[in-house]
């Protein structure tokens, strides 16, 4: 199916890695050109190589970090001709109300949910006059309210109600605004956490896997699975979907 993205340009946070890597990929090979955001320069280097290895569309790197609103403002004051954004920098850490003291919660909610209202409140002017598309790439931890990882339970939840509650306005400016609430993905952070646990308790990080045997399928979700999925609701294939949240966690409830 084509998608019928050739022609636009697509900035993606947190564009160096994971979800954001994909989705930039995702992007390309339906013709998109694309404008990658990250902290990490080199990361930034090696993902747009990546990228223009895989399809012949413009690739830009711009790196900021997104929790510090005068960078959100250079990013968006470089983004030109950009008709949809993907929101997708930050992690917020797992702990219960106990464990997460004020700093890191504030510095959690900077990036991630700071990061990506302050970035669609920057981009908005211009995604509107192209009849633009926010993509908020979020979390299932949102949905479920997990103590166990109560900041991101709750900076999710605030994003969700800031998807719909902006999908609504979108509709009166010619735009989209929507959201993928990814479950268990097999992202390098994810793998990385998990290798450590397995080195922790069992002397082996190799047995890492055993963590996803009991998830849906026997795995967590691949990056691309959330990729497509993103393409998808970005595109005028779906072009009468907005306010929604989509969530992709294979039943892992």
């Amino acid at each position: 199916m084509d998608l019928q993205l050739k022609g636009k340009t697509v900035l993606i946070t947190g564009g160096s890695k994971g979800i954001g890597r994909a989705t930039a990929l995702a992007m390309a090979e339906e013709g998109a050109d694309v404008v990658l955001v990250a902290r990490n320069a080199e990361a930034l280097a090696a993902a747009a190589d990546m990228v223009r290895g895989r399809a012949e569309v413009s690739v830009q790197t711009i790196a900021a970090d997104l929790s510090q609103q005068a960078e959100v403002e250079r990013v968006a004051a470089a983004a030109e001709g950009i008709d949809i954004l993907v929101n997708n920098a930050g992690a917020i850490p797992a702990g219960a109300l106990d464990d997460i003291d004020n700093a890191r919660w504030r510095a959690a909610w900077d990036l991630k949910v700071f990061g990506f209202i302050g970035l669609s409140r920057a981009l908005y002017a211009k995604l509107k006059a192209r009849r633009g598309v926010i993509v908020n790439i979020i979390g299932a931890g949102g949905e479920r309210f997990d103590p166990g990882y109560i900041a991101g339970a709750a900076g999710n939840a605030a994003l969700m109600a800031f998807t719909r509650a902006l999908g609504k306005q979108a509709v009166r400016d010619g735009m989209r605004v929507v959201a993928i609430n990814p479950g268990p993905v097999e992202t390098d952070r994810m793998t990385t956490q998990l290798k450590f646990r397995a080195n922790k308790e069992f002397g082996d990080e190799s047995r890492w896997r055993e963590y996803v045997g009991g998830m849906s399928y026997g795995r967590a979700a691949s990056p691309e699975e959330i990729a497509w999925a993103a393409a998808f609701l970005s595109s005028p294939r779906s072009g009468y979907t907005t306010g929604t949240v989509l969530t992709i966690d294979g039943a892992n409830r």
